[in-house]
């Protein structure tokens, strides 16, 4: 039997509203683990309900990574979340504990364990005066411009939304290269790590329903003063941040364009759609070693197959030494 390179981390992925935050913590009660979490949201500070982090008492008695990193109006990129992730991964792992990656942000699971390639330098000011040109255009002005551009990406850019694409159009306009070439053609930034990456397993119709119920939830929690407050603060709905399903919608009721049930309805099928995304990317995309978890069962069950297949994973594994020139 050949030997693989022992596994770094633990990724808990799968659609919104899986039950991957439950899983973590109950993980947690068998195992020595602190959390990373791998969505594309909850890096933004002042996103707590709409983005469903983790509660200020849960990261109390659980160490969080990946959290309340930058303001809603910066970006925060594949490259970036992976860079930070490996150096988390390797601090969790020298003080003999298990990384436990936590999100259905499908790029930044990929981006750890097929890095992606080096950036090309590109001059600050010349991105930003093309950032500003950008947010005159139109949807459709937008679309035109990335698939006159670098058509092999183009439908993952439209399907990623704004700042996937305007990514694509800058570095194909400043570097005068595709980024689908810089993709094939240049060698990553890092090596791979290795983990083992459980996928949790939701009906949709019981996906569906518990979407329902989580916007309700977020609405009574409080996500409209939230999304209040963040407009107050100055932060525009073309922000990063601000993209976020949930804020838009919001946003829109208050500005007095519809009700709030309105809102509440577009944002569930924002999310349904959204979530139907995910399974796509994950069907397409995750590594045919996948350990798929049944997200209906008992969080105990879930726990403990997540625990077996990572005891065996380990065994069948050959010890890894963690370096900087290995990228950690």
């Amino acid at each position: 039997m050949t030997l693989k390179p022992n596994p770094t981390f633990i990724a808990l992925t799968g659609p919104t509203t899986s039950g991957k935050t439950e899983l973590s913590l109950a993980l947690a009660r068998i195992l020595e683990v602190e959390i990373i979490s791998m969505d594309s949201r909850q890096v933004y500070k002042g996103m707590d309900i709409g983005t469903d982090k983790a509660s200020a008492g849960v990261r109390a008695m659980l160490p969080h990574h990946g959290l309340d990193l930058v303001s809603p109006s910066e970006r925060y990129s594949a490259g970036r979340f992976a860079r930070n992730a490996r150096a988390w991964i390797k601090q969790i792992s020298n003080r003999k504990r298990v990384p436990v990656l936590v999100g259905g942000t499908g790029f930044f699971l990929r981006a750890i364990t097929e890095p992606i390639f080096a950036e090309p330098p590109m001059d600050s000011s010349r991105v930003e005066a093309l950032r500003r040109y950008m947010t005159k255009l139109d949807s459709k002005a937008i679309a035109k411009w990335v698939k006159e551009l670098d058509p092999e990406r183009a439908a993952l850019a439209i399907e990623g939304g704004p700042q996937r694409i305007n990514r694509t159009i800058e570095v194909a306009l400043l570097t005068g290269h595709p980024l689908s070439r810089w993709h094939r053609e240049s060698p990553p930034h890092a090596v791979a790590l290795t983990g083992l990456v459980a996928l949790l397993d939701l009906p949709r119709e019981e996906m569906d329903r518990r979407i329902d119920e989580r916007v309700t939830h977020m609405v009574d929690e409080g996500l409209v003063q939230e999304v209040r407050s963040l407009l107050g603060a100055g932060y525009a709905l073309d922000a990063p941040g601000m993209t976020a399903t949930g804020y838009r919608e919001v946003a829109r009721y208050l500005e007095g364009d519809q009700t709030l049930e309105e809102a509440m309805e577009e944002i569930r099928v924002n999310t349904r759609r959204y979530a139907r995304r995910q399974l796509t990317w994950f069907r397409n995309q995750l590594p045919s070693s996948v350990r798929i978890i049944d997200a209906t069962a008992s969080i105990e069950l879930q726990a403990g197959a997540v625990l077996e297949a990572w005891l065996e994973v380990s065994e069948r594994t050959t010890p890894e030494i963690f370096s900087d020139e290995a990228g950690l």
